[in-house]
């Protein structure tokens, strides 16, 4: 009876022993899994690219030479969205390399790989991960709200070494397969007046804006944080700066 004491002694204190470090191989994972996430927002974050700020040309040569696929950046006004562009040969590179041309779950804003990368298409799409805590196109939802959108009216792009003003006049929510959305190969002129009809029509969010099959349009796309295909588009048109 001693003996069986004795043994299920020992099994109890190696059962607690395993318990005790499978509790803290799951403590550690979990500390592990919240500083990764941070780092993923750290890295996702604008202020971590505001020393490549094209307003100091030397500093954004400099994130070109680390990455020569930077092809500009995008600013707009009043929000968090405040950040280097790219463009690969693809558009699958950027969902998961940052602007520096390292891999990073947050990604980067990249042009379309169709797209002429001085943004000399009618209509120009730019795409970029919908993110919590407002990083990257984290925003973009909130222009479903009349408010908002009334009150974020302008951007800026950089591009070519000359700043351009964007001013935003329609607000979408369509999904993935919106081919006339997506779809920078437009170039005939019904191609252009069937674009800016369909924007007029399905806009949830729209201002008067003259807007003419003259003009280059930017289309920032981001995932909608309700549907898995679902995609919040803010549209906008470049302009001079002096405009």
């Amino acid at each position: 009876m001693q003996l069986e004491n004795y043994v299920f002694e020992i099994v109890d204190k190696i059962l607690n022993c395993i318990a005790g470090v499978i509790g803290l191989i799951l403590l550690l994972y979990a500390c592990y899994t919240w500083w990764d996430t941070q780092q993923i927002y750290e890295n996702a974050s604008a202020t971590s690219y505001s020393v490549y700020n094209p307003k100091k040309q030397e500093s954004f040569e400099e994130l070109v030479k680390m990455n020569p696929e930077v092809i500009g950046w995008l600013e707009v006004e009043d929000t968090n969205i405040n950040y280097p562009l790219t463009q690969g040969t693809d558009n699958s590179k950027y969902v998961n390399t940052d602007a520096k041309g390292n891999a990073s779950l947050s990604g980067s804003l990249f042009l379309d790989c169709r797209n002429h990368p001085d943004f000399l298409d009618f209509n120009n799409i730019i795409y970029g991960h919908h993110m919590a805590k407002e990083k990257m196109f984290g925003e973009l939802e909130y222009f479903s709200g009349k408010k908002y959108f009334q009150n974020h009216r302008w951007g800026k792009l950089y591009y070519g070494g000359e700043y351009q003003k964007i001013e935003f006049f329609a607000f979408l929510e369509t999904d993935a397969y919106d081919y006339t959305i997506y779809n920078p190969e437009v170039k005939e002129e019904d191609e252009k007046t069937a674009l800016l009809e369909y924007i007029d029509q399905y806009a949830i969010q729209k201002r008067k804006c003259v807007v003419t099959s003259s003009e280059h349009l930017l289309v920032l796309s981001t995932c909608t944080s309700g549907e898995t295909n679902g995609r919040d588009i803010l549209i906008g048109k470049i302009m001079d700066v002096d405009n």
